[in-house]
């Protein structure tokens, strides 16, 4: 079974990790270790797709992200 794609990164200007589901609009979340950060993603998804249920909103299927990206320098 496909489930959202997740990301995790550090930011700086945070202070801590932020992880998000790109497939779910502005479903965020912070921490301060990457695990931290995806225990709130997951309070955050449910959250987001219990909102969009109860306003009928659509709600988007999972699409799978294979590519890699690399900061620059």
């Amino acid at each position: 079974m496909k489930d959202y794609h997740i990301n995790i990164f550090y930011s700086r200007e945070d202070g801590g990790y932020i992880a998000d589901i790109p497939d779910l609009e502005f479903c965020s979340a912070f921490g301060t270790s990457p695990e931290r950060a995806l225990a709130e993603l997951k309070k955050a998804k449910a959250a987001w797709l219990k909102a969009a249920k109860a306003n009928r909103k659509k709600i988007p299927k999972p699409r799978y992200r294979p590519v890699l990206y690399q900061g620059v320098g």
